[in-house]
């Protein structure tokens, strides 16, 4: 395959993604990136936004995920690997949700986390084909997976 496209799912607050796409770049490795709509806001109020007010909260969230999920639901099936990170602050359901729908597509999935979500995350991380805790293990997978290329000092201590 000469191109790969991600798609990165999974925590919005903290600049994981950026660092992944710096990486890779600087690389020069054969990817591009794709993600939901890390506005949160606009994420929770898109729906809303486009189709009027509700004013029982349900209503509001189930306009917005559907939205969302066309976004969601075409990049995901587009892509050749779905890396799915867990942040450490908040619950990310629908981080899960989109671990579980890369599975159902059997699209190739990397899970980020840290080790203090281990247990919690065991079956979603049993339908993954790595688990990673750092960007630089997620760069050095997709040097791998596209290039074949394994540098010397990348392997992580056993």
């Amino acid at each position: 395959m000469d191109h790969w496209d991600v798609y990165l799912s999974g925590e919005i607050h903290t600049d994981w993604r950026e660092q992944i796409e710096r990486q890779c770049e600087a690389a020069g490795l054969p990817v591009s990136f794709t993600a939901p709509v890390t506005n949160h806001e606009w994420s929770d109020d898109c729906g809303v936004a486009i189709m009027g007010a509700e004013p029982n909260k349900f209503w509001h969230d189930h306009k917005g995920a559907k939205l969302n999920a066309i976004r969601t639901r075409n990049l995901m099936e587009a892509a050749d690997i779905v890396i799915v990170r867990f942040g450490e602050k908040y619950k990310q359901w629908n981080a899960a949700f989109d671990a579980g729908y890369a599975a159902a597509l059997n699209t190739p999935l990397i899970v980020m986390h840290g080790p203090e979500h281990a247990h919690a995350l065991k079956e979603v991380d049993a339908a993954a084909l790595a688990v990673v805790e750092t960007v630089d293990e997620i760069v050095s997978i997709l040097r791998y997976v596209t290039l074949g290329d394994l540098e010397v000092g990348t392997i992580a201590a056993e």
